[in-house]
Formats: C-alpha cells, sequence, structure tokens
C-alpha cells in the first residue's frame, strides 16, 4: 500500500477508485467498502483509493469540547488497511482552512484535477464539504460534467453490517471487547512502551509490565482485568493478563490510571522495550481490597480465569 501526504506522484495512480472517511478502527463495514473498492478498481484496471483526513475533524473543528478518543493510532490504522488489501491511501492535513473548501471545490480541485478520479464509491449518508453540502445527489449532479462515475453503497449493505466506529467506541468504554472485536474482525490493541512501576506485583509474585502508551489520543478501555496476548519485540507472541486503572488498593490517587501486563510463564527484562497488547475477555471490573494478601489471592483467581479462557 502506498501513503500519500500530499499530492505530488498522483499521477502514478491509474485510474482511481475512491472512497472518503476518517475510517477509525477499519471495522467490517470499513472492509466491505475495500471489497467493492478493490473489485471496481480491478474492473477498470485501476487501484483503490483512500481519502483520509489527519487530524480527525472532530478534534480541528471542536478542539476545547471534541472529547474524541480513537479506536486506531495513524499508525495502526494504516497498518491494518494495508492488511485489508487497499491499494492507496492520501492522508490530507484537516485544517480549518480546509474545512472551509465547499462540496465544488473539494470535487473539481482534488479529486478531478490533481487526482483524475475515475470512480468514486460513496455511501448513501455520506455528506462532505462545507456545512455538509455535498452528498450523494450532489455527485449525480457534478459527475457527468467531471467524467467520473459515483457508485452508491446502498443502505442495507451498510446496515446488514450493522457497525459503525461509534459503536465501538462504546462497547470499549464499557469494558466489552468481545463485541468491540467482533466488530472490528479482530481484537483491540494498544502498543506502549514498558517504564518503571513501583514493583508491588513483583513482591506478590505477579511481576508486571507497565505500558506508556505515548499517545494521548488513543481510547483506553474501561477499568478492569483482561485476558490479553501479548506481541514482544521479537514478533513473537505470549499470554498474560493486563490491568486497566487506578490501582485502589495500592495507590491513594484515583485520577491517575495504569497499564499492566502480567505476562504468564515468562521472565526476562522488558524495560524500555515496546509491547502491542490485544485485549480477548473482560474477566471483571477492577476492585479495591482490604490488604494486599486478599488482592493477591484475587491474582491467583484471575490468573485462573485467563487461563481458562485462553486455553479454551
Amino acid at each position: 500500500m502506498r501513503i500519500f501526504q500530499d499530492f505530488d506522484r498522483l499521477e502514478t495512480i491509474p485510474n482511481p477508485v475512491l472512497t472518503i472517511g476518517t475510517f477509525d478502527g477499519v471495522h467490517l463495514g470499513h472492509q466491505k467498502i475495500i471489497n467493492q473498492l478493490n473489485e471496481e478498481a480491478e474492473s477498470v484496471d485501476g487501484e483503490s483509493v483512500l481519502f483520509s483526513f489527519y487530524p480527525h475533524p472532530r478534534m480541528v473543528l471542536y478542539p476545547d469540547s471534541h472529547g474524541l478518543k480513537l479506536i486506531q493510532t495513524q499508525a495502526e490504522k494504516m497498518d491494518k488497511l494495508r492488511r485489508c488489501g487497499l491499494q492507496n491511501a492520501i492522508i490530507h492535513p484537516f485544517t480549518p482552512e480546509f474545512s472551509r473548501l465547499t462540496a465544488i471545490e473539494f470535487v473539481r480541485d482534488f479529486l478531478v484535477n490533481k487526482l483524475h478520479v475515475r470512480k468514486l464509491v460513496i455511501g448513501y449518508d455520506h455528506q462532505f464539504g462545507r456545512n455538509r453540502e455535498g452528498g450523494i445527489d450532489f455527485l449525480r449532479d457534478v459527475c457527468d460534467t467531471y467524467g467520473f462515475e459515483v457508485i452508491e453503497i446502498a443502505a442495507k449493505e451498510i446496515d446488514d453490517v450493522n457497525v459503525s466506529s461509534t459503536k465501538i467506541r462504546n462497547a470499549l468504554k464499557e469494558g466489552d471487547v468481545a463485541l468491540a472485536n467482533m466488530y472490528l474482525g479482530e481484537p483491540f490493541q494498544m502498543t506502549g512502551k514498558v517504564i518503571q512501576g513501583n514493583k508491588i506485583g513483583r513482591d506478590l509474585g505477579f511481576p508486571t509490565a507497565n505500558l506508556d502508551l505515548e499517545n494521548d489520543i488513543k481510547l483506553v478501555p474501561a477499568d478492569g482485568v483482561y485476558a490479553v496476548r501479548i506481541q514482544m519485540d521479537d514478533d513473537s507472541y505470549k499470554t498474560g493478563m493486563m490491568n486497566i486503572g487506578t490501582r485502589p488498593t495500592i495507590e491513594s490517587d484515583t485520577e491517575n490510571r495504569s497499564l499492566e501486563v502480567h505476562i504468564l510463564d515468562f521472565e526476562g527484562d522488558l524495560y524500555g522495550k515496546y509491547l502491542t497488547v490485544q485485549l480477548l475477555h473482560r474477566v471483571r471490573e477492577e476492585l479495591k481490597f482490604g490488604d494486599l494478601d486478599a488482592l493477591q489471592t484475587q491474582l491467583k483467581n484471575d490468573e485462573t480465569t485467563v487461563r481458562n479462557l485462553l486455553n479454551a
């Protein structure tokens, strides 16, 4: 997959068949669109193209009130788009100036004059341009003038999948990773750098890798204990259990959330390394225990539950 950050070299894309969107999560609905793009591109000896934006438009238009956390970092999104078979991604900077483009200016100046789009695949309810004035009816009015074909993704095609990025975010906020993973078509994941912790887990017999996500736009699921799979820096995989939360049994500060991973059957120094953690099941909510002995007992029970889940 080729990634374009500007409009240089776009002429190297033959007969572009394009769709537009942020595609956060690259969920099953997005994957269906990519499959259709590739089929349409093959029919005209062309290539599939996603025209997307960064940052997310809501973060630019409502900088002080958007409250948005994203399912994927930009790197995660590009990796999944590649794995889904997309051939080209144009990531255009979303700025206040860009948001003021009219629909006709966007189509004429970007899609036609710079990209030379052959086909445009768009959902029945998709809108773009200043004041969201561009949609399927607008495109049908101008496509003959500018020499491209408009293909509508029918309402039934989208509704049958019954998935959206918002539904996935809400599921994750509630800790329902099983539902989120079903919508995504694969496990939700987080990548972070292992940093120093207070080493209390080691004293309890459950040493943990404390993760720093280094990205403040990444959505972190609800507090609780999760069964996880961990991708190590050598691309091998381990299993484990993860605690997301404020560690109320140990810490008095209930504001700062931490991400701690106990890797089953593993010994080694991970400080400074990056781990990718895939969340598979939520085991329980985070609890406050009366003392460390009670916490240790619960951790042993959690380990048994996690092993059973992962073996199943």
